[in-house]
């Protein structure tokens, strides 16, 4: 038999209720479908059914000879009975777990997951790849399934906090799709004490078990320490938070002269006004800027970015290390840098009034901000002048300060560059950025939000610049090139057509409309969307719903162009310090400018798959930093109330963004005793049965916070009022009202 069925024989239904036929026969047949290929004893079936069945005696034989009877199974020469070949109609899929144990399998091509109810679930664990028996079809049209094996266990490793007792420990994990606490051998916890924050992975779940069992894999920390938990959100998501020690031992090896040779074979800047713009509390400096006139309305614009492949080479433990973690980890009060800080915040960091070697882009622009000729390759510069971004605001805002006439000509040239990109097509996507200011133990005293200013932009816009003429100069087709050449593009998919119905649908509950439907007319009618709701108590949840239609941007060989910014080409070639993909530019840029020929193609999607996963993760576990800090901020407003705006519907809760700090909580649907709230996917809303309430994405709300569950990030609200937007005023809702 197979693993599967054993599992099976563990479950005992406490019904005394006598079975029907038609149960007793799917009990059966379900025994031959999680064993499509096994030959199965008489007396084996009957253990599992009369186990199924406790207490009725149950007529397996008879069973057994009408589904032969009905072509279903086959009759082997040993006595023994077997699915007969085609009955099988496993669905394999990815398991997505919820709080309950219910689990959702995805599977590829199906427009609705398979629901698997905790009870049928095989102890398969979120991320598992599993083969799932379809065994009803709701009313609704869903599909509702059976787990019957693990093809492929995810291995996925959790954190949480260990309960030591005199017989036992068990780990209570803070991810919320992870319900089951995870048992630990006392020989095997590895010195944890009491309370403290672990990294567990699940070896075995014997279906004997009630929980499964792990291994310790490393003691964190005392529970509720700010680097304990910043540790714990990166060990979550599978990030590294310390550097092997051979990796930092070959870094300070690395010497940091300059070499005659280096001179030689780089384009010298030294001389030419030159200096960074990054925030207060940068280390890392990867991007400096210089400007020179070069006659009457023609400037010479470098943009130089830190050489760091000029440090670190093939074949080596930094280039390993680098490529395996693909990107930095920005958390609220952290970076973890892809490279050593030898590299990050020494030997590449572009510091003032110290020489470095980089790697340029340099363009030559009129006084419209055309691109009148262009140049890529090697330099050493010397950085004048070490900006702020609030410093460089004040000399832009007054006109006065250092550098002066170059800061004020860059900024003039970089928004006629704006302008330009608005008008063909690009999305202007300015959302205000969650900051936090921290104590000296890391516990948040303040939320506040950073608008981008024009400091920003002017950065932002000779990044966008190099990046774009680094890739066009390579992607573009010379006459007589047969092919394209290998290269690493960052692209951006069009909208869905469906989520941008969606949104359509959604905005015109404030008043808002959208006419296009593809192309760039979007990006217009999104760019005059986003302009209306500017300053509106609606602003953030428009802007993040836009932001939702819009595909994700990834790394890829193939080049689609960027539909966000408009772009036909474009790369990521500026931030080799923080991002793979960018020393992967700067390596096959080099390659060409050389004259090489075309890279393999299938290598450099290997590693453009990876680095866009990467990044998905180090976004997630910034969010997961953010959301921590968030429900550290809230722990001492319990039973305060606030007003704020729904920001996401589900089936077991209304998600509610407070408006003074932007911070996100849950009404739970089970907590509004008042009626019986159904939700609707379509709408995004919940309905009661009764009373005929709707909450709807976008609905105003006065709020209480009940609890803040720090462990799972998660922040309990109660609803108090509900502001209507058709007779502007508050109702009562909530648990009390009738």
């Amino acid at each position: 038999m197979s693993k599967q069925t054993t599992r099976s024989t563990g479950r005992k239904k406490k019904s005394d209720a006598k079975p029907t036929a038609d149960k007793v026969r799917n009990d059966v047949f379900r025994v031959f479908k999680n064993n499509p290929t096994r030959a199965i004893t008489l007396k084996q079936v009957n253990v599992i059914v009369t186990a199924q069945n406790a207490g009725i005696k149950v007529n397996v034989r008879d069973v057994i000879q009408s589904l032969m009877h009905e072509g279903l199974v086959e009759q082997l020469g040993n006595g023994k009975y077997k699915l007969r070949m085609g009955q099988a109609d496993y669905i394999t899929g990815v398991v997505d777990m919820t709080a309950s144990g219910t689990l959702y399998v995805m599977v590829e091509g199906m427009e609705k997951d398979i629901m698997v109810d905790a009870r049928n679930s095989g102890h398969a664990l979120h991320g598992d790849t599993v083969k799932v028996l379809p065994i009803r079809t709701r009313r609704n049209g869903a599909i509702e399934g059976e787990v019957v094996e693990i093809v492929q266990p995810s291995r996925k490793n959790y954190v949480g906090r260990i309960e030591l007792s005199k017989q036992y420990a068990f780990v209570r994990v803070d991810n919320k799709k992870m319900p089951n606490d995870i048992f630990i051998p006392l020989r095997e916890t590895k010195g944890a004490r009491d309370g403290d924050k672990v990294l567990v992975r699940v070896v075995e779940w014997p279906m004997t078990m009630k929980n499964p069992l792990g291994e310790i894999l490393d003691v964190l920390g005392k529970a509720g320490d700010n680097d304990t938990e910043m540790h714990a959100i990166l060990a979550e998501y599978d990030l590294p938070y310390i550097y092997p020690t051979e990796v930092t031992d070959q870094a300070r090896k690395i010497s940091d002269q300059i070499t005659e040779q280096d001179y030689r074979e780089r384009r010298d800047f030294r001389s030419i006004p030159t200096f960074t713009i990054d925030p207060a509390d940068a280390k890392d400096f990867d991007d400096a800027l210089s400007i020179r006139r070069i006659k009457d309305g023609v400037w010479e614009i470098g943009v130089h970015i830190a050489d760091v492949t000029h440090y670190v080479k093939p074949d080596t433990l930094l280039e390993t290390e680098a490529q395996e973690r693909a990107t930095s980890v920005y958390l609220v009060d952290r970076t973890i840098p892809m490279l050593p800080e030898r590299l990050s915040n020494e030997l590449c960091s572009l510091r003032p009034q110290e020489e470095k070697l980089c790697f340029s882009a340099v363009f030559e622009l009129n006084e419209n901000a055309d691109v009148l000729s262009e140049w890529f390759g090697r330099t050493v510069i010397f950085s004048d002048r070490r900006f702020s971004y609030e410093e460089a605001q004040q000399v832009i805002e007054t006109g006065k300060g250092d550098m002066q006439e170059e800061l004020l000509r860059l900024n003039e040239l970089a928004q006629k560059m704006r302008a330009a990109r608005i008008k063909n097509g690009a999305i202007s996507f300015e959302r205000a950025e969650a900051k936090f200011e921290l104590d000296h133990k890391g516990k948040p005293i303040r939320v506040y939000f950073k608008e981008p200013k024009e400091s920003n932009i002017l950065i932002e816009e000779f990044m966008l610049l190099a990046n774009r003429k680094v890739a066009e100069f390579i992607g573009k087709k010379n006459p007589g090139q047969r092919k394209e050449k290998t290269f690493v593009y960052r692209i951006h998919d069009t909208p869905s057509p469906e989520k941008l119905i969606e949104f359509k649908t959604f905005i015109t509950r404030f008043g808002y409309t959208m006419k296009a439907e593809k192309g760039h007319a979007v990006a217009r009618e999104m760019n005059k969307l986003l302009g209306q709701v500017k300053n509106k108590a609606e602003e953030n949840i428009v802007s993040t719903l836009a932001i939702r239609t819009m595909a994700k941007a990834v790394y890829s060989t193939e080049n689609i162009g960027h539909y966000g910014l408009a772009f036909d080409y474009y790369t990521h070639f500026t931030s080799p310090i923080r991002r793979y993909p960018d020393m992967m530019v700067h390596r096959l840029l080099a390659h060409y400018l050389a004259g090489g020929k075309s890279e393999d193609q299938d290598y450099y999607q290997r590693q453009c798959d990876h680095s866009s996963a990467m990044e998905s993760r180090a976004t997630e576990a910034e969010r997961a930093s953010i959301k921590y800090k968030m429900v550290e901020f809230m722990q001492d407003k319990i039973d305060q109330q606030f007003n704020g705006v729904i920001s996401g519907v589900t089936e077991w809760g209304i998600y509610v963004e407070l408006e003074e700090n932007l911070i996100e909580g849950m009404v739970s649907l089970r907590d509004m005793t008042d009626d019986q709230y159904v939700y609707d996917d379509k709408a995004y809303r919940v309905s009661g049965r009764h009373h005929g309430r709707t909450f709807s994405l976008g609905d105003r709300m006065r709020i209480q916070v009940m609890r803040a569950d720090l462990a799972r990030k998660l922040l309990d609200f109660e609803m108090v009022d509900k502001y209507d937007f058709d007779t502007r005023r508050l109702e009562s809702v909530g648990k009390n009202s009738g």
